[in-house]
């Protein structure tokens, strides 16, 4: 029947069934990928095999989403609820959600030496956030081998140090995992009250806040400093994060330090040693890891709000950290510093920051501000509890924290699933989320100015 038709109608029935084909924006791509891996970890978590009593699909679906968003937000305890598979399967859902199953994706498609293609590639520059095609394939190959550098060093120390007290499979078997949930910055422990029971030990608080750090960082950072080595020849973008990273560990532990080193139900029982860790480890664990080394719950209602904010700054761009990260903080001091001094330019480094990239750092910001504040406010209307926990719930599932004041479990069903909404949105960026959402429009339609009060 179809050669009855005009060569012209045929040619175009031809081509519109391609027209017609879905044509999804990476960010939207990289949603998807991560709800098929949330569905895949959901799966294998429900398995009879998985718990030692059978987790019901619900419970899976949120452990698999807290785990693919590296959060550590849990509804049972790792530790003694799940099985040697299921603790395996988290940790593996950990690592790929952590370091992106797009890093996963390309270094396959290399290794069989396929041709990326353009929408691949497209796909790939949203993940790594970078701008040019020409670097995809080493930032992928970066990514992979730092992580499994990084992990496997602290896992060698790690296993040293808990063979002393433990049988030398069980301290493996710890601090494989425990390297895993640390650099990808989730809150998983196989630890009961999570690192509480070694928040003196200086080896293992070093070694599991270096890892967190080094997570939360970025690769980009910390391939140019391995690549470079020397301060004067980092690019200015590795030293502001470097330095950002310094400052906000440094008021992070003092302030934790200072708020809490006469609380007896926190520090206040410690030696000064001992005082010194525990605030260290949980400063650095504040910044999107979800470790505690304290009783969250009975900090002053002041370190907490400290803490609030550190989560939602979170770490660095291409890290395993969330947040709405270092860098649009520093981009947004520097756009308010620039209106002070009445300056045009935004300037950092000695580096003019473009007007889009202040743009999208204060999409960011506001974008986040907004989901927290809706989301503490249907928490409010869904529970009855007090608002300080509610606020640390928020802020620690936005984050992709993990930390909490013990009340996830206690949660109704609707606020747990505003909370893996929320763990979703924050490892997305709220700002990909919505853009993956939205269709772009270009417009050539220019419009005159006009005066508009603010302030």
């Amino acid at each position: 029947m179809r050669n009855w038709l005009p060569n012209s109608l045929t040619r175009r029935l031809e081509v519109n069934p391609q027209a017609r084909t879905l044509s999804a924006s990476p960010p939207l791509v990289l949603a998807l990928g991560f709800m098929a891996l949330i569905v895949l970890g959901a799966i294998l978590l429900s398995l009879p095999q998985a718990a030692e009593q059978r987790l019901g699909i619900f419970q899976a679906l949120f452990m698999a989403t807290s785990a693919v968003t590296v959060t550590g937000l849990a509804v049972i305890d790792p530790a003694t609820d799940l099985t040697h598979f299921g603790q395996i399967v988290l940790a593996l859902l950990v690592q790929i959600g952590g370091m992106g199953f797009v890093t996963f994706a390309v270094i396959a498609a290399i290794t069989m030496h396929k041709r990326i293609s353009v929408s691949q590639q497209a796909l790939a520059l949203e993940a790594f956030n970078q701008t040019s095609v020409s670097r995809i394939r080493s930032t992928a190959f970066q990514v992979f081998k730092i992580a499994a550098l990084i992990e496997l060093i602290a896992a060698a120390i790690l296993f040293l140090r808990w063979t002393i007290d433990l049988p030398w499979t069980t301290a493996l078997y710890r601090a494989l995992f425990h390297a895993v949930t640390a650099f990808n910055n989730a809150g998983f422990s196989l630890f009961h009250d999570s690192l509480v029971p070694i928040s003196g030990d200086f080896v293992s608080v070093m070694t599991l806040s270096g890892l967190i750090i080094l997570g939360g960082i970025g690769f980009t950072v910390l391939a140019d400093v391995g690549q470079k080595k020397r301060w004067q020849t980092l690019l200015p973008y590795t030293k502001l994060i470097l330095i950002g990273t310094l400052i906000l560990n440094l008021i992070g532990f003092t302030s934790l330090w200072a708020l809490e080193f006469n609380n007896p139900k926190t520090l206040g029982m410690l030696g000064i040693g001992d005082q010194a860790l525990a605030a260290w480890m949980q400063n650095a664990a504040t910044r999107t890891a979800g470790f505690t080394t304290m009783d969250i719950a009975h900090l002053r209602d002041s370190t907490q709000l400290v803490m609030i904010v550190l989560m939602l700054i979170g770490g660095g761009s291409l890290s395993t950290a969330s947040g709405i990260k270092i860098g649009t903080l520093i981009v947004l001091l520097a756009a308010v510093r620039s209106y002070i001094r009445q300056r045009e330019e935004v300037v950092l480094m000695e580096r003019s920051v473009a007007p889009e990239t202040v743009q999208k750092a204060l999409a960011l910001f506001l974008i986040t501000g907004a989901l927290y504040f809706i989301s503490v406010l249907l928490l409010t209307l869904f529970e009855d509890l007090p608002i300080t926990s509610l606020l640390f719930e928020a802020a620690s599932a936005l984050s992709t924290t993990g930390m909490s004041h013990g009340i996830t479990h206690k949660l109704s069903t609707p606020s747990q699933i505003l909370i893996m909404v929320l763990m979703f949105a924050g490892r997305l960026g709220p700002l990909t989320l919505i853009y993956s959402l939205a269709t772009r429009k270009r417009s050539r339609i220019r419009y005159p100015e006009g005066n508009f009060q603010v302030g």
